[in-house]
């Protein structure tokens, strides 16, 4: 067994890395630029390069260690940074959005039904009813000046309401009436006819005809509706040249 030679007071051991790289990089510096060209073709350019500069293989990293930002209070404001546009709008709060619900055409509020909310709310005529009479009582105390237009206005605004109530209250029963005649003609085994609207528009006007000669208004009804028929048809005459 061979032994180990000490020089100095040192063992003499196997050359380390760093001094392979050291003796290579100053073979190197005295290599004509064809020797340094040939070299590089046999070693390749990568192995080439980390020969000439003595650096490592492995890629340190030049950049400092990132440290994590310590929250001292989860409260605080935000920071952003500057180099990042800021938007122009940005929430700074998180609202709930407010989502509108129209109850007429929402799946939540069922099928409107005429009849069953006529009974439902059969208590609101109880209530206009007084409100009318109040209306009328002061009406009476204010006979001249703007309270008393106002309150004569509404006293008719309140009894157009109550005439459109009792016209569709009208037309309810006359569809109900119709309904239950063809249920009963089903019933009895003949074919149920269904009637167009152009033909229950005529049987409500009927019925309104028959309503305003029962309370011997057919008269004055008939007189306003040639007035306001003379009236359209004066529009679509041509104009006289004089």
């Amino acid at each position: 067994m061979p032994r180990a030679s000490y020089r100095g007071g040192a063992v003499a051991g196997p050359p380390s890395r760093a001094q392979e790289d050291g003796s290579l990089q100053n073979d190197t510096s005295h290599m004509s630029f064809e020797e340094l060209l040939e070299l590089q073709s046999q070693v390749g350019t990568k192995a080439y390069k980390q020969l000439v500069t003595g650096s490592s293989t492995k890629k340190q990293s030049c950049r400092p260690p990132v440290q994590k930002a310590c929250v001292a209070d989860k409260h605080r404001p935000l920071e952003m940074s500057a180099k990042v546009r800021v938007p122009f709008l940005r929430q700074v709060v998180p609202i709930s959005k407010k989502v509108a619900r129209d109850p007429r055409f929402d799946d939540l509020s069922g099928e409107y039904n005429p009849e069953v909310f006529d009974k439902t709310y059969q208590f609101l005529d109880d209530i206009r009813a007084r409100e009318k009479e109040l209306v009328k009582k002061q009406l009476k105390k204010r006979r001249s000046g703007e309270e008393h237009e106002k309150l004569q206005h509404l006293l008719q605004r309140m009894e157009q309401q109550e005439m459109a109530q009792k016209e569709r209250k009208r037309q309810q029963e006359l569809r109900l009436a119709l309904k239950q005649e063809r249920r009963a003609q089903a019933q009895q085994g003949h074919r149920p006819y269904f009637l167009k609207k152009s033909e229950q528009r005529q049987l409500v006007l009927a019925e309104k005809f028959k309503e305003l000669k029962r309370s011997k208004k057919l008269g004055s009804f008939l007189s306003r509706k040639r007035r306001r028929n003379a009236g359209k048809d004066r529009r679509h005459l041509p104009l006289s040249k004089e």
